[in-house]
């Protein structure tokens, strides 16, 4: 009797053992099935950016590693890896996360360089530069965005970007001249400033115009001559002002 009752509690046992292993698989399953942020990033460069034929391998990995959720408003979060762009308070944006890899491509970076963003926003680009070059500063000249994307960027750890609040149409002639200069907001021509504090052999990348008839430029220097050449259309905000006018 004794061994039957034993063969018994023996077969519970197992059946159950095998009954729990089988519920943790399942579970560890769904948790890598969840649509988790991770996965999200994972999808937006694979579908959005390498689809388009974005291959430059830095880009792309510092697009994998950014969490872009972190740059956006809470209430946006769980948009923040959709193929569009994303309002950030004050009017601006954070930009589709195609744009942000092409912009990002386009200057060609190898690891080394400086290079001037004009126009912080959300700090979301400079972050995605960051992890590619060597430092980057960064001018925004809505205070509150400012402040908030400098805060941000030191409490992620970015050791390598300078933020700044001012007009971004002056550039940074301090720390002129920049192996590379990204505008993330529209002028309706290209400031003389930023193409004074361009280094000879640098790239400038830039959207122009106004309104809806804007087309991202690219300007390379070559022996003190700058050589421009359009892109694609698109639609930023416009290059603001102290006083709240545009240029």
């Amino acid at each position: 009797m004794r061994t039957q009752e034993n063969k018994r509690i023996y077969f519970y046992f197992i059946t159950g053992l095998l009954v729990s292993i089988i519920f943790v698989a399942d579970c560890r399953v769904e948790e890598k099935d969840l649509p988790g942020f991770a996965q999200k990033r994972e999808r937006m460069v694979r579908n959005q950016i390498e689809a388009r034929g974005v291959k430059d391998k830095q880009v792309l990995e510092a697009l994998r590693k950014v969490e872009r959720h972190k740059f956006v408003p809470k209430r946006y979060q769980d948009e923040a890896y959709n193929d569009y762009p994303l309002p950030i308070g004050e009017g601006q944006t954070i930009s589709q996360p195609y744009i942000v890899a092409l912009m990002t491509a386009v200057l060609d970076l190898k690891g080394k360089e400086k290079v001037l963003e004009i126009g912080t926003g959300s700090g979301y680009q400079a972050a995605i530069l960051g992890k590619i070059c060597k430092h980057v500063y960064t001018i925004e000249i809505v205070d509150v965005l400012g402040k908030r994307s400098k805060r941000l960027l030191s409490d992620l750890g970015y050791t390598n970007i300078t933020v700044k609040v001012g007009d971004g149409y002056k550039g940074w002639k301090e720390h002129s001249p920049f192996d590379a200069i990204i505008v993330t907001c529209a002028p309706s021509h290209i400031p003389e400033p930023l193409k004074d504090q361009l280094a000879e052999g640098g790239r400038m990348i830039i959207p122009v115009g106004e309104s809806l008839h804007q087309k991202l430029v690219l300007l390379v220097k070559r022996e003190g001559k700058i050589k421009q050449k359009a892109i694609i259309p698109v639609r930023f905000v416009p290059m603001m002002k102290k006083d709240g006018e545009t240029y």
